[in-house]
């Protein structure tokens, strides 16, 4: 599986749409191990991009802070499984709480 989670210094940006970046993480969610870790750039804001870019680099999931209705149904048109309401931590963080069952989600930070 590969995670793509929005980037602001290092840490889950809550503003999924206009972060710089996203660190992808391929897991293994058998082993509950993190296989590896990319960090790239994300490409210029356009509406409805990033659905299409997040699957074209192979993402199964994203772990946002929020996410607005609209962007989650583009998510889910392209396969991609979307959890809101996580807090502002590390990817790895992030990951290795979801695969042991323990990522604790708040309420969506966004509202449109």
């Amino acid at each position: 599986m590969k995670i793509a989670i929005p980037l602001a210094d290092g840490k889950l940006s809550q503003h999924f749409g206009h972060c710089a970046s996203f660190a992808l993480i391929d897991a293994s969610p058998a082993d509950k191990t993190i296989l590896k870790r990319e960090d790239i750039e994300a490409p210029p804001h356009e509406p409805g991009l990033l659905p299409r870019w997040l699957a074209g680099k192979g993402a199964t999931m994203i772990i946002a802070g929020g996410m607005g209705h609209r962007a989650q149904g583009l998510f889910a048109e392209q396969g991609i499984t979307v959890i809101v309401g996580a807090p502002p931590e590390t990817p790895e963080r992030l990951v290795t709480d979801y695969l042991a069952g323990s990522l604790q989600t708040g309420g969506n930070a966004c509202d449109h």
